[in-house]
Formats: structure tokens, C-alpha cells, sequence
């Protein structure tokens, strides 16, 4: 099985992936839920983290340290650059404050140096706020952002006709790579008989809300 398919079916057997009927935060009756929030124990962390590592050096991207978007990003970027260094990668890895200090070491940076090029971790994307803010701190460093690694990508459209990730990829001319998405979350349930109501909701909110999928590094 694959890295991508594995998350998934940790991501169900965890219940971080449930389905049911959940509304979005644009309204949608969507027809399964991603909360990445509930990684929250060791184990939990130590496997997504692996999952990330396998995705981002599948990828072959080049890029020389990690940053982390405040605040699911922190603990994802921590333990991505333990698990990466464990795989022979030793990256410099830094994160951002939502507010400022102003006292003791201050700044709104923790964390090495933002230099070179960097790759930024968050669990999602969804109206490419963060990312836009991410993006602005590591140019305002004078530092090159390389790409972005996520999740789940749920390739559906936003107010226009592209995804999220697709926005990020045209907007910024940066890839976007992600442990899974809408495609694979498909193929799992493709091969779980016991989910096949799932499945056939899961399609039909694909193809009324799906943007057209562009491939990702």
C-alpha cells in the first residue's frame, strides 16, 4: 500500500478522517470531515510526521530549511524535521508568532534564520490566508519560499474555478505537495466495500464541487 493510501486509513482508523454530513465553512454539506487537530498524541505525531517526510522527499523538491505556519504548523514542522533527519535530511527549521514579542530574545520568528530556500508546512489549505502570510515573512527575510507541503488536499473550488492549492500554485508559482488528496481519499474507499455509501457521496460532492485537479510535485 501506498504512503498516500496508508495515511488515509490511519487518518480513518483514528477518526481524524470521519464521514457523515458536516458543513464547511462556505456552506457546503460536505460528506466527510479532516481535522488535523486530533493528531494529538505521540504516536499520532510521529506517524503524520513520517507521512509528510515520505511525501516531501517523493517529490525531489529542492530546498534548504522548513518553516512552520502558526499555529498547526508548529508541532507539524517539529516533528517533519525530526523525521526528515532521521532519513539523513538535518534541516534548520523556524516558525512564526501570531503576535510579536517584545521581550526576552522578541521578533515574531522563533527558530533558525529564515535563509535560502523554504519550504512551508501547514495541515491545509483553505482560502490561502496563511500561506499568503507565510509567503510575506520569508520574502520579507530575504528568503525564497520553495514550495508548500500539506495534508489533505480536498481539491474543491473556492470562489472560483481552481482549488485552494491551485490558487497557491498559480498565484505564487509554488508547488504544493500534499500526503493525499480528494483522489486518494476515492481510491481508498474504492476498496472498502463496507464504505461504499461513503464512496457514492463522496463522488457526487466531487463532482458538483471539484475543481479540476492539476498535478502536484
Amino acid at each position: 500500500m501506498s504512503f498516500r493510501l496508508s495515511f488515509i486509513e490511519f487518518a480513518v482508523e483514528r477518526q481524524i478522517l470521519r464521514f457523515g454530513e458536516f458543513k464547511t465553512k462556505a456552506g457546503r454539506l460536505s460528506p466527510y470531515f479532516f481535522n488535523a487537530g486530533l493528531f494529538n498524541d505521540g504516536e499520532a505525531m510521529r506517524r503524520l510526521s513520517r507521512f509528510y517526510a515520505d511525501a516531501i522527499l517523493a517529490s525531489k523538491l529542492e530546498f534548504d530549511m522548513l518553516f512552520g505556519s502558526a499555529y498547526k504548523g508548529i508541532p507539524l514542522v517539529t516533528g517533519i524535521a525530526m523525521t526528515l533527519a532521521e532519513s539523513g535530511r538535518n534541516l534548520p527549521f523556524a516558525y512564526n508568532r501570531k503576535e510579536a514579542k517584545d521581550h526576552g530574545e522578541g521578533g515574531a520568528l522563533v527558530g533558525a534564520p529564515l535563509a535560502g530556500r523554504v519550504l512551508v508546512i501547514d495541515d491545509v489549505i483553505s482560502a490561502g490566508t496563511s500561506m499568503r502570510e507565510s509567503v510575506d515573512i520569508i520574502r520579507a527575510a530575504g528568503a525564497v519560499p520553495a514550495g508548500v507541503a500539506i495534508a489533505l488536499d480536498r481539491m474543491e473550488r473556492g470562489q472560483g474555478s481552481l482549488s485552494a492549492a491551485q490558487e497557491v500554485e498559480q498565484n505564487y508559482n509554488l508547488p504544493v505537495i500534499a500526503v493525499a488528496t480528494l483522489e486518494d481519499l476515492l481510491d481508498f474507499l474504492q476498496h472498502h466495500p463496507e464504505l461504499a455509501a461513503f464512496e457514492t457521496a463522496v463522488t457526487a460532492y466531487r463532482q458538483q464541487y471539484g475543481s479540476q485537479h492539476v498535478n502536484l510535485v
